[in-house]
């Protein structure tokens, strides 16, 4: 399996977010207006764009948003690729944490990366989510 991790631009995370995790809608619900300002990574099987995510830096903190796998190609792997890439990106560049609000059903699959829930769940466009954090360990020098 040929599998390649890259930076994307944001426009190629659009198709991938609607057909992951709504794919009902128009592409403008899928749309940040953060966008123009994250970094968005792509994971490539076989030279298909397959799964995408996007990263936004505020003072070291990382939040990280619209993480998709195409459905043919979910529960192969792939989504765990990009994750600990990502969360290797931010620890290169000495993040405190990392986070990311969770649909309650991915819980377990973020606690395996050490992610811990944060708050009460709360709800949003009929889905429930709940905020979990990486805390990386790293001091930002100043």
């Amino acid at each position: 399996m040929a599998v390649q991790i890259e930076q994307i631009r944001y426009e190629l995370t659009w198709r991938i977010r609607r057909d992951a995790m709504y794919p009902d809608a128009a592409y403008e619900v899928v749309q940040l207006k953060d966008d123009p300002n994250g970094l968005h990574f792509g994971l490539y099987a076989e030279d298909q764009l397959t799964a995408v995510v996007s990263l936004f830096d505020e003072d070291g903190i990382y939040q990280f948003r619209k993480f998709a796998t195409i459905p043919k190609a979910q529960g192969k792997g792939y989504g765990t690729l990009l994750l600990n890439h990502i969360i290797d990106y931010t620890r290169q560049r000495t993040a405190k944490k990392i986070w990311c609000n969770a649909r309650l059903s991915a819980i377990e699959f973020y606690t395996r990366f050490g992610f811990t829930a944060k708050g009460e769940s709360f709800t949003k466009n009929d889905i429930d989510f709940v905020m979990m954090e990486l805390q990386l360990d790293n001091k930002l020098e100043g």
